[in-house]
């Protein structure tokens, strides 16, 4: 088995692709800001925990031998997120991962996947998959997009697995308080009559976050497929079906009002993936 470092342990879907990995026997390395969150969770005595500042260190320190020297990386540490428009992510997340990725690759890291978004695809509408051109519209997507091409561009220079986990959307225990279900769950626990959202018609491509972990470590432990790799259902489903199915699911009713919210700007309104890569894992 391997020793895999997983920075952004503490974050939305770090958590379970910890719990995944240790539940396939691996040693896992985990690395977060948040000490004191890492320590709530049931993984934390199973770890080797190393707390980390990416804004902090110095580009010139060893951290390989730093992270106890590990066998291959997952990346899922990234500031600022849901605004994805912010120019941070440009001015600011995209240079200081891109150094981190690339101190651990000169010091010796030969194995590495990288948490990447669907949103690099940009307004292209359909199903999407991985040998499209990526067309990213927003500062978060555009950032995600450069770090995956001089990553890429690194390995010319030196030869390292590089596995592009391209997530879809996701949901589950731990979500942004401001996301669609984290709302509608607060809603429900206030007992509100109404919830307000969107008019629900836009296609999208969920998967619970559990799976999403689970497609994660499958990704980061093997080697035979590499490059960008979409990580979603492959099944397109309306938001508003998705509601409904939710609230069936828990037994639960609220009156849903739609077209409270617009439509958001910085994706197209029918999307989702291609899985073929992802199920041959």
């Amino acid at each position: 088995m391997s020793k895999i470092l997983v920075t952004g342990a503490t974050g939305f879907i770090g958590g379970f692709v910890v719990s995944e990995l240790l539940s396939q026997g691996h040693k896992v390395i985990a690395s977060s800001i948040n000490e004191e969150k890492a320590r709530r969770a049931s993984w934390y005595p199973a770890v080797k925990y190393i707390p980390f500042q990416l804004a902090e260190f110095d580009p010139s320190d060893d951290l390989y031998q730093f992270f106890d020297q590990p066998d291959s990386l997952v990346h899922l540490a990234w500031e600022g997120l849901p605004n994805y428009n912010s120019l941070f992510h440009l001015d600011v997340n995209y240079p200081r991962h891109a150094l981190f990725l690339e101190n651990m690759v000169r010091f010796g890291l030969r194995d590495m996947t990288v948490a990447g978004t669907c949103l690099e695809y940009g307004m292209q509408q359909g199903c999407l998959d991985e040998n499209m051109p990526s067309a990213p519209g927003n500062p978060y997507a555009k950032a995600k997009d450069l770090l995956r091409e001089r990553l890429s561009q690194l390995q010319q220079a030196i030869p390292f697995h590089l596995k592009w986990a391209r997530l879809f959307y996701m949901y589950g225990q731990g979500q942004n308080p401001n996301s669609l279900f984290s709302q509608l769950d607060a809603a429900l626990k206030r007992g509100d009559k109404i919830f307000n959202m969107s008019g629900g018609e836009q296609v999208r491509d969920f998967l619970p976050v559990e799976k999403v972990a689970e497609y994660v470590a499958k990704i980061a432990v093997q080697n035979r497929i590499e490059g960008i790799i979409n990580c979603c259902s492959g099944k397109p489903v309306t938001v508003k079906q998705l509601v409904l199915d939710y609230l069936k699911e828990k037994e639960k009713d609220i009156k849903l009002n739609f077209g409270y919210y617009p439509y958001p700007d910085y994706e197209p309104m029918s999307f989702w993936g291609d899985n073929s890569l992802i199920r041959t894992l």
